[in-house]
């Protein structure tokens, strides 16, 4: 449970709630009354409880006199009575700023504050006002103090109120609150006594008084205690707040709620009210209720720690792992010696597979006289998942020792011990827990799936029995027995043991699940559908039966019978996150780009920082050419997985494409600080380099890969590439050299071959590539490569037969068809336009193709379209020099010339040379 009133830890954050309650109690002004009438009424309404009244009241006097300073702190002292810090704290500022006296108006701000959870900001805005000595605000200041565990500063200003106002009744409680908190619960009871005597009907010394009885587990005398504030208060909204908190924990639910209830007509905006109701739901079970209140108070109160610590809990329960770290984390930096809070945030870096995180945060309470069963769990548990079966043992062991009846730890122990190779140990550890609690379906199917691992079918087949026999009525046992069976070779007792065990429990997925996979073995995938549908036909919002008939639908390629299960799967449930995620994803997989982006945008509002919907948002946002907020999508996925290197990489991805290179180089650089071992990220780090003529860097990156991976080939290949930019190909050539040895693709033959070209051994290259097309006939790649290369050497009837018998082959390759234009026309054939215009006909808004046909065009005479095509190609790859060449030329022909000087201009104003830099020039010189 999260609050377990054994618990000292958790009877103190109980009693620090008390201290936020007491932020609420304020005291009339003493100002002049404007407007009496109105004012008088507002008085009469907040004295006799009837809050909202008063509030209306106050409401129209401040429309009628917005300067009025006292009516605004009266009203903020009403806004205080319902729990409402916001409002309050808006309302006192105004006061304060209309000249209100800070002496009254400061104590009210603090109240405010305080209940915010605000402490540090109320120390900062009360600092100068404190030197005035008045009581209240240095009590209000000392409970900040508190709540902040700065404990000598705390008491020391309690003790400096005392001794200026003996039995000043807030500083009394704020020491025992302190005492209690110090394990010094004699003490805190002592202070709460003198607080009685100094005033016996003071309502914050008696609900001090119940805190302390409810510490000691005397709930009956801490409901009385309750009971007697309502008798002298019947609107005190904290007494019934503090009922219904101990009725939740005694598991009174109907009385909590009724008492809530009537908390919540005192004052139906109270943080505390909400605060409540999300642990009295939580404790029912009822988690989507629970997440709803606890949302409202974090957004009026986002430093309130025990409903940090709620949220952390209930997300926890509900599978919001990443949002219950967020929540764990944040309430440990403030609370860093409570335990339970440790545990349970352990507990959820375990389950999202973070061990070492899990380790970190157990650390400061793993001593070796630790003797909490459940925090030597899950260190053991935390070692299991960093494969330390060693250390796994040990704290399995130790765990064991305290706790020799828990047959789960016996079972544990057991599978740290099979992760050592004990495999005889660890049976036997199996064993012994089934002994221990022959009710314990963990130990009994753990043992079972361990003989079959170790291929013991008869062991795993006798231990099955023994199972089943011990819990007849359990659909799991009988289950596992049809998988004991499949490992015997019997799949007709199998499938009988499977059918078995949906008759005991007809709602039991995994035996239907089990005979689908038997069906869909045997060729049946008709009857595997029937099974699912016959299941589905008895648990009509079977989820799983949903999915499962849609994956089928998928691998049968009937995407809308797929898209119909899973539509129906969330309609289920429209909030659950896996149902959605994988209809977005089918949605996107069959081109439904806006659907599925609509429901990313929908399901996100519910579940603001699930990393599975942030994740298809973001791929539904590119697949909708929104990159943009894909990039900020991804970014705030990459802050809520802080840990992802790979989401680091994915933004620097993004930042790369919208040639934001500082914010790109940053993220790589995070990347790698993550993992420091991601050729990926070093790769595009280098080119990133290489792009901002930092060769240096490029290359330092390119020597780190290569020395962390000395006979891989992806370091070799990038310090090539870096030479080859910086025009060093014989440099290069024994870089690529090398990578082929470790890597032999057509890609790395291809760049050996065009620095080889390039450094004056054009023989050698066309060996290379002639005996790989002979060994790999079907590498269209490297033919095309052939090809460019007989084009280049002028050579182009071959070039024209190589590209004519890659188009027949592949009639649709766009790079082929282009190519094969270019050499037509080089070559002197009347077919180049046509195959031109067939390339563009199947690739329109291709730069590369617009560029060939568009000079076919000008060089046929068709100059005006030609132009078009030029101009069209040219926006779309602004960096291309060639095709600003080109565009230059019909520029030219149309008489056009102050605008193909411009473009010859940009053409020639690079560093790195394009093959007709020649032909440029000369005619920028002709046109000049």
């Amino acid at each position: 449970m999260l609050h377990c009133h054994n618990n000292k830890m958790a009877v103190a954050s109980a009693l620090l709630v008390g201290l936020v309650l007491a932020a609420a109690l304020s005291a009339c002004h003493d100002g002049q009354q404007p407007a009496a009438s109105l004012y008088a009424e507002a008085v009469k309404y907040r004295t006799a409880g009837q809050f909202s009244a008063a509030t209306l009241v106050l409401k129209n006097l401040t429309e009628q006199a917005p300067n009025d300073a006292a009516a605004r702190s009266l009203l903020a002292n009403v806004y205080l009575d319902t729990g409402d810090a916001l409002s309050a704290d808006k309302e006192i500022r105004r006061a304060l700023a209309l000249g209100d006296a800070k002496a009254t108006a400061l104590p009210i701000l603090a109240r405010s504050l305080l209940l915010q959870g605000q402490f540090q900001k109320l120390l900062d805005e009360t600092e100068q006002q404190a030197r005035a000595k008045e009581p209240d605000l240095l009590s209000l200041r000392a409970d900040a103090l508190l709540a902040l565990g700065k404990l000598d500063a705390s008491r020391a200003l309690y003790n400096s109120v005392l001794d200026a106002h003996p039995g000043f009744v807030p500083a009394l409680i704020g020491l025992g609150r302190m005492s209690y908190v110090e394990g010094k619960a004699e003490q805190a009871a002592d202070y709460g006594a003198r607080a009685l005597a100094a005033a016996p009907d003071n309502t914050e010394a008696l609900l001090f008084k119940g805190d302390l009885l409810r510490a000691q587990n005397k709930g009956a005398e801490a409901l009385a205690t309750y009971d007697r504030v309502l008798a002298l208060h019947p609107s005190h909204r904290s007494a019934y707040i503090e009922k219904a908190y101990l009725e939740t924990a005694l598991g009174k639910y109907d009385a909590a709620q009724a008492d809530l209830a009537k908390a919540r007509e005192l004052t139906p905006s109270s943080v505390l009210v909400a605060y409540t109701q999300a642990l009295l739901d939580y404790s029912k079970g009822d988690d989507n209720a629970a997440l709803e209140s606890i949302q409202k108070v974090l957004r009026v109160a986002s430093e309130h720690m025990p409903s940090v610590l709620l949220a952390g809990a209930i997300s926890q329960r509900s599978g919001s792992l990443y949002q219950a770290e967020h929540h764990l984390r944040h309430y440990l930096e403030k609370n860093p010696d409570d335990l339970l809070a440790r545990k349970m945030l352990a507990s959820v870096l375990l389950r999202t597979r973070h061990a070492p995180d899990a380790l970190s945060v157990l650390e400061p309470a793993m001593t070796d006289q630790q003797q909490d069963v459940q925090l030597l769990a899950l260190a053991g548990e935390s070692f299991m998942q960093a494969r330390d079966f060693g250390r796994a043992a040990d704290y399995f062991g130790r765990a064991s020792k305290l706790d020799p009846t828990a047959a789960g730890l016996r079972t544990s122990l057991a599978l740290s011990k099979l992760g050592k190779g004990q495999h005889a140990a660890a049976i036997s550890d199996l064993q012994a827990a089934t002994k221990l609690d022959v009710n314990s379906l963990q130990a009994g199917i753990a043992l079972v799936r361990t003989e079959l691992d170790l291929k013991h079918v008869d062991n795993a087949f006798a231990a099955v029995l023994t199972l089943e026999h011990a819990q007849p009525a359990s659909p799991a046992a009988v289950d596992l027995k049809g998988i004991v069976y499949i490992a015997k070779g019997d799949a007709k007792l199998a499938r009988a043991s499977f059918e078995r065990a949906l008759v005991i429990d007809p709602a039991y997925f995994a035996a239907a699940e089990n005979l689908v996979r038997l069906d869909l073995d045997e060729g049946k995938r008709a009857a595997a559908q029937a099974q699912l549908l016959r299941f589905l036909g008895k648990n009509k919002n079977s989820v799983e039966a949903l999915s499962a008939l849609a994956t089928l639908a998928v691998a049968d390629k009937k995407e809308e019978d797929a898209t119909r299960w899973l539509t129906q799967a969330v309609a289920v449930n429209p909030n659950a996150i896996n149902p959605s995620a994988n209809l977005i994803a089918q949605y996107l997989r069959t081109g439904q780009n806006e659907k599925g982006l609509n429901l990313a945008r929908k399901l996100r509002v519910s579940h603001p920082d699930d990393p599975n919907l942030l994740d298809l948002l973001g791929k539904a946002q590119l697949a909708s050419g929104e990159r943009n907020n894909a990039l900020s999508t991804y970014k705030t996925l990459a802050s809520t997985l802080p840990r992802s290197a790979q989401l680091q990489m994915q933004v620097a991805a993004l930042e790369l494409v919208a040639k934001n290179d500082l914010a790109a180089e940053d993220y790589l650089k995070s990347a790698l600080a993550i993992q420091p071992d991601f050729p990926a990220a070093q790769v595009a780090l280098a080119e990133l380099y290489v792009h901002k003529r930092r060769f240096a860097l490029a290359l330092m990156t390119a020597g780190q890969l290569r020395d962390k991976h000395p006979l891989a080939s992806a370091g070799y290949q990038l310090e090539g590439d870096i030479l080859v930019s910086q025009g060093k190909l014989a440099e290069a050539l024994p870089f690529f050299e090398k990578a082929f040895t470790y890597t032999r693709k057509n890609e790395l033959l291809i760049k050996i071959a065009g620095a080889q070209r390039a450094v004056g051994k054009p023989d050698d290259a066309a060996r290379r590539v002639n005996a790989w097309i002979a060994e790999y006939p079907q590498d269209l790649r490297v033919q095309l490569f052939k090809a460019q290369t007989l084009v280049a050497d002028k050579q182009y009837k071959p070039a024209i037969a190589q590209l004519e018998a890659i188009v027949e082959h592949s009639p649709k390759n766009i790079i082929a068809l282009n190519n094969l234009a270019m050499a037509y026309l080089l070559g002197g054939d009347a077919r180049a336009r046509q195959t031109a215009e067939r390339a563009l006909a199947l690739a329109a808004d291709d730069a590369m193709v617009m560029d060939t046909l568009g000079w076919i065009l000008l060089e046929n005479g068709a100059d005006e379209r030609g132009l078009q095509l030029l101009q069209r190609a040219s926006a779309q790859a602004p960096d291309a020099r060639d095709i600003r060449y080109h565009l230059a030329v019909g520029l030219f022909k149309t008489g056009k010339k102050d605008q193909a000087r411009k473009e010859l201009q940009l053409a020639l104003a690079g560093a790195a040379a394009f093959e007709q830099a020649g032909d440029a020039r000369a005619m920028l010189k002709q046109i000049d």
